[in-house]
């Protein structure tokens, strides 16, 4: 199976892992992966409860989405899911 593939400034070849989700048991809504993320891939998802101020990320454009993994590296509960695409 091959997947999409492309190369680093010194030429070597790289597999990009793209976001399939984020799990939300786990998710705090932190927001760090928020502000890593400079093209517009996550939202906050408000939890709908009494008196909650609860909030957790959701994967709002997952076609802008680059593979870069910038997310995942900076998420401390390590919520987030990647993998690699067909090409």
């Amino acid at each position: 199976m091959a997947y999409i593939t492309g190369l680093t400034k010194s030429k070597k070849e790289w597999t990009p892992e793209f976001i399939v989700a984020i799990d939300d048991e786990t998710c705090i809504g932190c927001g760090r992966c928020y502000k890593v993320c400079a093209h517009d891939v996550l939202s906050f998802e408000e939890v709908d409860e009494d008196d909650s101020a609860k909030m957790f990320m959701k994967v709002e454009n997952p076609g802008n989405c680059i593979g870069c993994g910038a997310c995942g590296r900076t998420c401390s509960k390590k919520c987030f899911s990647f993998a690699p695409i067909e090409a």
